[in-house]
């Protein structure tokens, strides 16, 4: 697996629903692949860290 979707930047607060969602565009043959598949590696991963951009200034 790629990585866990709590690493994802894609992984986010919904304040509406009270609970996280992906906010990634899955079609509907990935989401169901997602749900199934407990080591589906998913191609929209990207590690959340949000000091990459300030790194890339320093």
């Amino acid at each position: 697996m790629k990585g866990s979707c709590e690493t994802c930047a894609f992984y986010e607060y919904d304040e509406e629903y009270d609970y996280y969602v992906c906010s990634a565009s899955l079609d509907e043959d990935e989401m169901a692949r997602f749900l199934q598949d407990s080591h589906f590696a998913c191609p929209y991963y990207r590690l959340g860290d949000e000091y990459a951009v300030v790194r890339k200034q320093m």
